[in-house]
């Protein structure tokens, strides 16, 4: 079994990190890491720096935040602490790996993006959905679907450990205060709330929407949103009293939500469609009907960029990558991979040079160069790969998923 998670900072804990700036690295031990950034003096950081990392600052505690949850970096930029090769002390000694799990031959690949070769391929469960990293940075965990279990991988030598029993696993999140694990159990209709090290189930709670599948937290903590891609519906959830807050059908006939991602200012969550072919843009906190913006056939991905000022999406269906500006709040450009194929989930290089996709429907895995959108390298592996991890990443914490570090 992975090791314990760090004991969630208490709201107590708050005032005395900012009053001993001196000693950021002792107050803060309850978190990942003491290597990030103040990024209020990063925001226009050139993508893919090679600067030294320098001490963090204390975040700024916020009197609505969820209680327990490391404090916020920057209130204006939910993605502070993901500043390129940006490393926590936690993952600092993993070697670069992308984990990528394949559906249908229930196998994870491990490639080298150094030399864009497979290294290793892990036998796993049932129906390996994504590699979700830890909320304390050091275990992946395998949703095996329906193997109803969980595989978990040490990111320092590769090696999978005794699988967990979980039922229903096809996503995986960890709430901002490291209690609790949020299985997307989507077949049996439930969000279920587990112990975040043991995955002992702590409360479950029935939906009644169709395909709970992605999702992503508010910035504050306070709640998460999530999509409902079988039933075509969003639903709001309440982090602290594990409740559902709010549901709401998009206005499409055969709406198929995918992946959830918040802005960086925290304003606004961006929920890929693969059938609507674009983003719905809803306001989390009024929950009110969502606009719409069509990207591409297929969107399903969203990741979003070392400076946070770009999100990458992934359109399945054609093949492409539309990079959406946050400031400009248009697509500005897109990518189209030589010869097709069928880019899905994935994650951005530590340094954001590369954003690596699985092709779903290709048996393969997509390098594209984030500067000029050309295809890096186009590599071979199991069958139906899906939920890509690059890891490790910039960020003191995970919110599991492939990947959503804050």
């Amino acid at each position: 079994m992975p090791p314990t998670p760090p004991t969630p900072p208490t709201p107590a804990s708050r005032p005395l990190r900012v009053l001993i700036a001196g000693a950021v690295c002792a107050v803060l031990a309850a978190l990942p890491a003491c290597s990030g950034t103040d990024s209020a003096h990063h925001t226009d950081e050139a993508l893919g720096s090679e600067a030294p990392a320098r001490p963090e600052q204390p975040g700024r505690p916020q009197a609505d935040a969820l209680p327990g949850m490391p404090p916020v970096l920057d209130p204006k930029d939910a993605y502070a602490a993901d500043r390129p090769g940006r490393l926590a002390e936690a993952v600092k000694d993993f070697p670069t790996r992308i984990y990528v799990p394949n559906t249908n031959s229930n196998t994870v690949s491990v490639i080298d993006p150094k030399t864009y070769k497979v290294t290793e391929t892990i036998p796993v469960g049932r129906q390996p959905q994504h590699v979700v990293p830890s909320w304390d940075l050091k275990t992946l965990w395998v949703n095996n679907d329906l193997g109803n279990s969980l595989t978990p991988i040490d990111p320092k030598t590769g090696k999978a450990g005794k699988p967990v029993d979980v039922h229903d696993p096809y996503n995986l999140y960890f709430t901002p205060d490291g209690k609790y694990a949020v299985v997307m159990a989507s077949k049996d209709r439930q969000l279920v709330f587990r112990d975040a090290h043991t995955m002992d189930r702590v409360k479950t709670v029935p939906v009644t929407c169709g395909g709970v599948n992605h999702a992503d937290f508010s910035l504050n903590g306070r709640y998460f949103i999530v999509s409902c891609e079988f039933s075509g519906e969003l639903l709001k959830v309440d982090t602290a009293k594990m409740r559902v807050v709010g549901q709401q059908k998009l206005d499409v006939r055969g709406a198929m939500p995918q992946d959830v991602k918040m802005s960086p200012d925290g304003r606004t969550f961006y929920i890929a469609d693969m059938v609507a072919d674009g983003l719905w843009i809803l306001n989390g906190d009024t929950f009110a009907k969502p606009r719409f913006l069509p990207t591409g056939k297929g969107a399903h991905g969203l990741y979003v960029s070392r400076d946070s000022r770009e999100m990458y999406v992934s359109n399945r269906g054609e093949g492409t990558v539309s990079v959406f500006d946050f400031a400009q709040d248009k697509l500005t450009k897109k990518w189209r991979l030589p010869h097709g194929g069928s880019p899905d989930m994935g994650g951005v290089s530590a340094d954001g040079k590369v954003l690596w996709l699985s092709g779903r429907y290709n048996s393969e895995v997509y390098a594209i160069d984030t500067r000029s959108g050309k295809q890096l390298a186009r590599i071979k592996v199991g069958s139906g790969p899906h939920g890509l991890a690059v890891y490790p990443q910039p960020g003191r914490y995970s919110l599991g998923h492939t990947g959503i570090f804050r």
